[in-house]
């Protein structure tokens, strides 16, 4: 696990990605490990590209069509696990418009749950 400013190992992709999670001042970790059970319960370890910890999601490069991205979506969300699923490949011109509303909307979806249990305390 590196701090994402470690541009090194990382693809084109990535590195655009981290470049633009930097200039909005969002600190991220690269390919930071995360436990996950499969759809078979069994314990796996995978690197998501980024782990945003203020944030607490990760972000995975989708840098080819040929990778299964609905299974590893399918498992993310089974292990309650927020991801971004950033389809690079589909359209480089979009994908900051896309980073920045899901961020949003994430957030959005957080504070609305943190006050539906305020309002159950009260």
């Amino acid at each position: 696990m590196k701090e994402s400013s470690n541009y090194g190992d990382m693809e084109n992709s990535e590195k655009e990605i981290a470049g633009f999670l930097k200039k909005l001042g969002i600190y991220s970790l690269y390919e930071a490990p995360v436990f996950v059970y499969d759809e078979k319960k069994r314990p796996r370890v995978w690197t998501p590209d980024f782990y945003l910890p203020q944030w607490g999601l990760y972000i995975e490069v989708c840098g080819d069509e040929r990778f299964d991205y609905n299974y590893r979506e399918k498992i993310y969300k089974e292990n309650g696990l927020f991801v971004i699923f950033v389809h690079y490949y589909k359209d480089k011109n979009k994908w900051q418009t896309y980073l920045q509303k899901r961020l949003l909307e994430i957030d959005e979806y957080r504070h609305l749950k943190a006050m539906q249990m305020k309002n159950k305390a009260s």
